[in-house]
């Protein structure tokens, strides 16, 4: 397929590469348009890679896409509620795991982007920052959601009051990402992840997704029921009788999806 904005690789480890380097693939309206099309054609990939072109990863909002002249007003809440809040919810709602190959800078609605993702493997080079306290802005692109869950509030409040760089290093030792490798050995890591999961249980990895995104919502007793509902579930799966007969055959597991 073929994008203005973006590269799209489908198959079983399908790839989306946001495709705007000259301006460190900040978004526009077209490429949320290119995206949004993408996601809703991923077949039967199992695994799901998003980076970016270039030296960087997203930048987030091409503020030359809704430049604000002397004297007017843009309505930014349209923008967040017409553009990148359905963004958040689809990758966040995929039921393939989905990759951030992290290659650079990722900043602003950017690096909340990266974080909407499952696991988040980025260069030792790149920066996470939250960039919004400079014009004014809160982090949004799920930003004041999922900052504190992962570091903290007092390292949230830090990051998006300061909006101070965070070295991808940094960033793993806080438990913000997966991990940060050297450069040099991005594209292997991302890989041999990408292949691992995609010989896994796709429906298990579905459901590890959607339970643990979901789990904020319940309590305890209410968690144990959905795993026993979800277990349930699975246990009747081929996959998961195929799962067992490769595990007490000495055997390499050949999963469907069923």
């Amino acid at each position: 397929m073929s994008y203005e904005t973006i590269l799209f690789d489908p198959g079983p480890v399908a790839r989306i590469t946001l495709n705007r380097p000259d301006r460190l693939n900040s978004f526009t309206v077209r490429m949320h348009d290119d995206l949004r099309d993408a996601l809703a054609n991923l077949g039967d990939a199992r695994v799901l890679v998003l980076t970016g072109a270039g030296r960087g990863f997203c930048a987030g909002q091409d503020l030359n896409d809704r430049a604000v002249a002397p004297g007017q007003t843009v309505d930014l809440g349209d923008t967040v509620t017409q553009c990148w809040n359905p963004l958040v919810r689809a990758l966040t709602s995929l039921p393939q795991p989905v990759i951030a190959r992290v290659n650079g800078v990722a900043a602003g609605a950017g690096a909340n982007i990266a974080l909407a993702c499952d696991i988040v493997v980025a260069a030792r080079s790149a920066k996470f920052i939250q960039s919004f306290s400079a014009i004014g802005l809160i982090p949004d692109s799920g930003g004041t959601w999922v900052l504190p869950r992962l570091v903290g509030q007092a390292r949230a409040l830090g990051l998006a009051l300061t909006g101070d760089p965070l070295a991808a290093e940094q960033a793993a030792e806080w438990g913000l990402i997966w991990k940060a490798v050297d450069d040099e050995r991005l594209d292997e890591e991302v890989d041999s992840l990408a292949s691992r999961l995609a010989s896994l249980p796709p429906l298990g990895l579905a459901a590890i997704k959607d339970m643990i995104r979901t789990s904020w919502q319940y309590s305890l007793d209410e968690e144990l029921e959905r795993q026993a509902g979800a277990m349930r579930r699975l246990g009747s799966t081929d996959d998961y009788r195929e799962g067992v007969a490769a595990f007490l055959e000495k055997r390499k597991p050949s999963f469907t999806g069923r």
